[in-house]
């Protein structure tokens, strides 16, 4: 089971619409992965031991070398698609 910590501003709201069009589209690809969410503030202390981070906003904090993928697109559409397929491949073994 692949992790993914997902951040947006508050850790609530649109860190819970990412986290759900990245599950929704890994099952759908065969991949199974466990999202949970966080504020971007919250990203260092949080995300050693995840397989991928995704953020809605800017983050230049440490990530404790997770790869990264900004995921505002899937917030707007605009290029969802191959962020989506980006993580796919991230996370794909």
């Amino acid at each position: 089971m692949k992790r993914i910590l997902v951040a947006c501003g508050n850790g609530i709201a649109t860190s819970t619409v990412v986290a759900t069009k990245i599950r929704n589209y890994l099952a759908d690809k065969g991949i199974q992965a466990d999202t949970n969410q966080t504020r971007l503030t919250e990203v260092p202390g949080k995300v050693e031991g995840y397989d991928l981070l995704v953020t809605t906003g800017e983050f230049s904090g440490d990530r404790k070398g997770v790869p990264y993928v900004k995921g505002m697109s899937l917030l707007t559409g605009i290029g969802a698609d191959k962020t989506l397929q980006e993580i796919a491949d991230l996370l794909s073994d």
